[in-house]
């Protein structure tokens, strides 16, 4: 294991940084690892048949896509028929709050966070509308470094609460919430479960479903240096909760059998190994140093000219309280304008907009919806 982070072996990894191309939209997906790239086309050029068959390659492959399942479970510290793999968060969140319809009654309450990518928070404004149960909003007061406070969130919960969902990460702010905080507060409320959209925390840090308490979790692999996959995690206790959507001859023991709806990408889960091996040999504080350091030479330019520049989240690079996804506005200018403006004068690649996290963006910002930010 190395001892100091080598950004120049870490390169090599990735074959798309051979191009003349700056990546600084990574917050909307990471480059891919060579390994990842490997695995998918060797699979698809030997696996690729359907699983659970007697012959020797069914047999192979059945046993890569079940080392998937295994290594997810294990990284995030939690058991096998704790997780499930599907398209994307966007995908495996409607599917979860579709299980959880007998759970929600009328008399129920479910908060949802203002400052949520649209992933973690249409599905529950739907669930509510469905089961006509009342529909609460998390809106903190800062403006500019909006985050989510534990003691507010209890002044906003009551016995009827039933369903907390939030980010762990704002794609837009980089703000580190508490989440392991988070859980406590809400399992004061006996039944109340707390849903988790760890997208933008994922590619920066280790996760440990178990250690924070958390009932539902869920991330996108094709942000953490992966294929485009994500995976949910539902805690057994969580999942006593959840009507089952698989057919009706398979058992319900298992959150691949309760929302996998005929399985995940087989090739794409079999590669998951790879990124996770990857990380191991590249330690997750040494990548958070390293990510301190960079984000540090953004940040503190931004902060030398407040007169003109406007940062949203935590103004500090800081590691302990942000990650690298950094945004902000420039006074009497669009984002949009911005982004053209740097992108006819250098190769690196950005992007504006409000990135899915449209009432944050309008609602708690107050910024243009379609504008957004800088990011």
């Amino acid at each position: 294991m190395a001892t100091t982070f080598d950004i120049s072996a870490v390169r090599k990894h990735f074959p798309a940084l051979q191009q003349n191309q700056v990546y600084f939209d990574n917050a909307g997906g990471s480059q891919v690892l060579q390994e990842v790239i490997d695995s998918v086309s060797n699979y698809l050029c030997s696996k690729n048949v359907q699983l659970g068959a007697s012959y020797p390659v069914a047999q192979a492959s059945t046993k890569l896509v079940n080392q998937g399942n295994a290594a997810v479970a294990k990284y995030i510290n939690a058991n096998p028929d704790e997780c499930v793999l599907g398209p994307s968060t966007t995908q495996l969140f409607r599917n979860l709050s579709i299980s959880l319809f007998e759970y929600i009654k009328p008399e129920d309450e479910i908060i949802v966070s203002k400052l949520d990518h649209e992933a973690n928070v249409a599905s529950w404004l739907q669930l509510a509308k469905d089961r006509n149960c009342k529909l609460k909003w998390y809106e903190p007061e800062d403006k500019q470094n909006p985050q989510i406070d534990p003691s507010v969130l209890r002044q906003l919960m009551s016995s009827k609460t039933k369903l907390f969902a939030c980010t762990q990460t704002s794609n837009i702010l980089g703000t580190i919430n508490d989440v392991k905080a988070i859980a406590e507060t809400v399992h004061e409320v006996p039944g109340a479960l707390l849903c988790v959209d760890a997208v933008a925390f994922a590619p920066h840090r280790a996760i440990d479903v178990r250690d924070w308490g958390v009932d539902f979790y869920s991330f996108s692999w094709y942000k953490v240096y992966g294929p485009h996959i994500a995976t949910l995690y539902a805690s057994k206790e969580a999942q006593k909760h959840m009507r089952t959507l698989g057919h009706f001859f398979k058992t319900t023991d298992t959150l691949e059998n309760l929302l996998g709806l005929a399985a995940a990408n087989y090739e794409l889960t079999a590669s998951i190994p790879e990124v996770i091996q990857y990380l191991q040999n590249v330690p997750w504080d040494q990548i958070a140093e390293f990510e301190e350091k960079l984000q540090g030479i953004l940040i503190d330019y931004l902060n030398s000219k407040p007169e003109i520049f406007q940062i949203y989240g935590e103004p500090v690079a800081d590691r302990k309280k942000r990650v690298p996804v950094i945004s902000f506005t420039v006074k009497d200018r669009s984002s949009r304008e911005i982004v053209e403006a740097i992108e006819a004068k250098s190769n690196f690649g950005c992007r504006w907009g409000s990135f899915y996290s449209n009432r944050l963006c309008e609602e708690v910002l107050g910024l243009d919806a379609v504008d957004g930010v800088v990011r």
